[in-house]
């Protein structure tokens, strides 16, 4: 059964689809909001289509394509069920603890664990791409073990070095650029998550399976 969908304004220049999930975290739900967005940018009048968890905002050049944007909407809904996101894999080097991931220790004692589990439970899974999100190519990734599941810092750091790996309650993610933060850092990688300067600034897109990758060094 497709979830109903529901469709209003936000402010003079915006329209929400907000359908009904299946539950909290729904992938198929989340593909075809992010295929609605890639069918949406190139339509005339539309400024910017956002991706956000269950959700997309359309932003239009001016109120009066509110109408008319509202049912292309729904027709990009119907037409969704058809189509999927391209998935691609991609892994990511990961020095693991001591100066590139600080609370990698906390992250441990937290489960009763070794470190060098937390790096085996981590590095082992993979990580789904939901959406893009909190600063520009900042990816939010589905599927971290239960098992890691580890509240954010009491007091969050004023700076976090781009390339930080972190945990924060039941996602991890990578900073893509310095910025404060509250996540368990528990590592770091020298790829670069947002490029401005490229066709596609991000790295990392919807759909996209992500694989964490224990290295000693980047130079190896």
């Amino acid at each position: 059964m497709v979830p109903e969908s529901i469709i209003y304004p936000l402010g003079e220049n915006a329209l929400v689809l907000d359908p009904a999930p299946r539950a909290a975290i729904d992938y198929s739900l989340q593909s075809k909001l992010c295929w609605i967005a890639d069918s949406s940018r190139n339509l005339a009048g539309v400024l910017n289509a956002v991706p956000g968890m269950n959700n997309l905002t359309l932003y239009f050049d001016n109120p009066e394509r509110l109408k008319s944007g509202e049912a292309i909407l729904q027709q990009l809904w119907d037409e969704a069920e058809q189509h999927s996101l391209p998935q691609r894999n991609i892994d990511i080097p990961v020095i693991y603890g001591g100066e590139y991931g600080p609370d990698i220790d906390n992250v441990a004692n937290a489960h009763q664990l070794s470190v060098d589990a937390v790096i085996s439970l981590h590095s082992s899974a993979r990580y789904r791409v939901f959406f893009i999100g909190f600063q520009p190519g900042f990816a939010y990734l589905d599927g971290l073990p239960t098992s890691l599941h580890t509240p954010r810092l009491s007091i969050p750091r004023q700076q976090v070095p781009a390339g930080s790996i972190g945990i924060g309650g039941e996602q991890t993610g990578i900073y893509p650029s310095q910025s404060p933060g509250g996540w368990q850092l528990i590592g770091q990688t020298n790829l670069k998550l947002f490029n401005p300067l490229q066709r596609s600034p991000n790295l990392l897109q919807p759909g996209d399976i992500v694989t964490f990758v224990p290295v000693r060094s980047f130079t190896s």
